[in-house]
């Protein structure tokens, strides 16, 4: 028996299935939501409840926006040419966060994980290879995570956009294996991308 009431019970529960948020850290999280005034508590339902209305997939790279398309696709001083693939979208937060990538980027929304049954249907391969057989990108820069999955990933995209003639590079410098991108600071990623190499 915890002594906290069933609601909160229930609050506390719900907040500790978010990603990285463990037993003790949902407890304090859901005592200070409560501690609140009525105005602070409803501002933040109704920016989650905003948010995950009015969110959706960007069409082109399949970023988050309320917008038709989001703001990176949709700034005309980005470089087009340059695609970044990377697996989630915390990984595009990531990279952006760094300041160093002007390009444009592609979310696959995974990453090929044969353990987990997630095949390449369930990523958004198909709309890459669509995206560069339209023949206005020069670079993919593949940015996936150091790991078994993420080299499993960027070999098929390696193959798959071959063919198109395009330079395919991926980003390593200073990212150890293992290491996921969104955990990465801001300088280490900066080197990774500025030191990307070619893959032949």
């Amino acid at each position: 028996m915890s002594g906290f009431p069933d609601s909160v019970e229930q609050l506390i529960k719900e907040i500790s299935e978010l990603p990285g948020i463990g037993p003790k850290s949902a407890e304090r999280i859901a005592l200070y939501i409560v501690a609140q005034d009525k105005q602070r508590v409803d501002r933040l339902v109704n920016a989650i409840k905003v948010a995950r209305e009015n969110l959706h997939l960007c069409p082109i790279c399949f970023n988050l926006t309320d917008k038709e398309i989001c703001n990176i696709c949709a700034d005309e001083k980005r470089d087009h040419s340059t695609v970044c693939v990377v697996e989630e979208v915390r990984d595009l937060f990531a990279i952006e966060k760094s300041g160093e990538y002007r390009g444009v980027y592609h979310v696959l929304h995974g990453r090929i994980d044969p353990m987990n049954h997630v095949s390449t249907d369930n990523l958004k391969i198909k709309e890459l290879v669509e995206r560069v057989a339209k023949g206005n990108i020069k670079e993919v820069i593949l940015a996936m995570n150091p790991n078994f999955n993420g080299d499993i990933t960027a070999l098929y995209l390696q193959k798959v956009l071959k063919p198109f003639g395009v330079k395919i590079t991926r980003i390593a410098t200073g990212l150890p294996k293992g290491t996921e991108i969104d955990f990465v600071d801001s300088v280490t990623l900066t080197m990774a991308i500025k030191d990307r190499k070619e893959i032949k």
